[in-house]
């Protein structure tokens, strides 16, 4: 079947959809299989009902799930669940960039929206934005053919005093690490310099400009460096 030809992401439900995104997404952060308790955990939802659904996307082609390895997307699954992750980044960089909702909140109206995402109004918004390749929270945005932009990055908990870099990419799972974050003016593209890092999990002191920032090593795990070279 050619791409062209291949069923859009609306041809399945919401709930095959959601399970698909969230697959790719905890795949993209370590690479693994995805095991159906973290997928559970991940969708709030019973151990049960996710081994339930993971059957049912390898009857539908969408994945295999393997007893003790996890669930991985096959081809055709991964392409659904891109369609349904670029609906969603672009909405959330639309509704941040044209209608100013804080990007604490992007992230729940995303997740409604995104099932309802005509092609044609992608491509719309695709056109306003200028095509962007990044989400506000700095997650890429898959192009219109499934292409991701790969960025080499390392987390900020796993830095060394001295290491400078900018910081690109956080998690938006949690809203209030990302009011924080606004309140103290951080936000992917700015630059920084992690100056210490206290021991047994303390906190790490980064500088912004003139100014240092204590970190908890929470927030320090979803946030994503780009070092210089």
């Amino acid at each position: 079947m050619a791409a062209s030809d291949s069923p859009g992401p609306g041809t399945f439900s919401e709930a095959v959809q959601d399970y698909l995104k969230a697959i790719y997404a905890l795949h993209e952060r370590t690479g693994e299989p995805v095991a159906t308790g973290t997928l559970a955990e991940q969708l709030n939802v019973t151990p049960g009902s996710a081994s339930a659904m993971t059957k049912r996307l390898d009857e539908l082609g969408l994945a295999r799930h393997e007893r003790y390895r996890g669930v991985e997307l096959t081809e055709e699954g991964e392409r659904v669940a891109l369609e349904v992750v670029r609906h969603h980044r672009l909405l959330e960089r639309f509704l941040t960039d044209e209608l100013d909702v804080p990007w604490d909140r992007v992230h729940d109206e995303a997740e409604v929206l995104e099932h309802v995402l005509s092609e044609e109004l992608e491509q719309r918004i695709a056109d306003k934005l200028g095509h962007p390749v990044y989400d506000p929270h700095g997650d890429p945005i898959p192009s219109r053919d499934g292409v991701v932009e790969a960025q080499e990055t390392r987390v900020l908990a796993d830095l060394e005093p001295g290491d400078c870099g900018t910081f690109v990419r956080v998690s938006d799972s949690k809203p209030e690490m990302l009011r924080y974050l606004a309140d103290h003016g951080l936000a992917p593209g700015i630059e920084l310099q992690l100056v210490r890092r206290e021991p047994f999990g303390g906190p790490l002191t980064v500088r912004v400009g003139d100014r240092e920032l204590a970190l908890g090593d929470e927030l320090a795990q979803v946030m994503s460096v780009a070092l210089f070279s």
